[in-house]
């Protein structure tokens, strides 16, 4: 699996081409639209796996009131699941509202993983 840090270098790599970045927008924002995830009061930060020990110390480092927001967050989408139906347009979650607040944790997690191995394996 492909680590986070080398997926936001291919972001920047695509948006920092002009002629690319006007194909992938596009496809992008349609893909978000039919993924359905705002429909259902969740960001796209709440769908990155919690599974890995990056993920869970990156969960473990989000400010209390982010925590108590995500739980929140998968209480209502668990809700939507559990009755076959979408929030109504008003509660979804809006294109300026799903920001990116757990990939900043998960990136930072990655960084010191990756300087751990580095300094367990280093060779004098």
């Amino acid at each position: 699996m492909a680590s986070l840090t080398s997926v936001v270098k291919a972001a920047d790599f695509i948006l920092s081409r002009p002629t690319l970045s006007k194909i992938v927008n596009p496809v992008a924002k349609a893909f978000v639209a039919y993924a359905g995830y705002r429909e259902m009061g969740l960001k796209f930060d709440d769908l990155i796996s919690e599974e890995s020990p990056i993920g869970q110390k990156a969960i473990s480092r989000l400010p209390e009131g982010e925590i108590y927001a995500r739980n929140y967050r998968f209480i209502t989408a668990h809700q939507c699941a559990l009755s076959h139906q979408l929030l109504p347009a008003n509660k979804a979650v809006k294109p300026e509202e799903d920001t990116h607040y757990l990939i900043p944790y998960i990136l930072e997690a990655e960084k010191e993983a990756f300087e751990k191995v580095e300094l367990d394996n280093i060779q004098v």
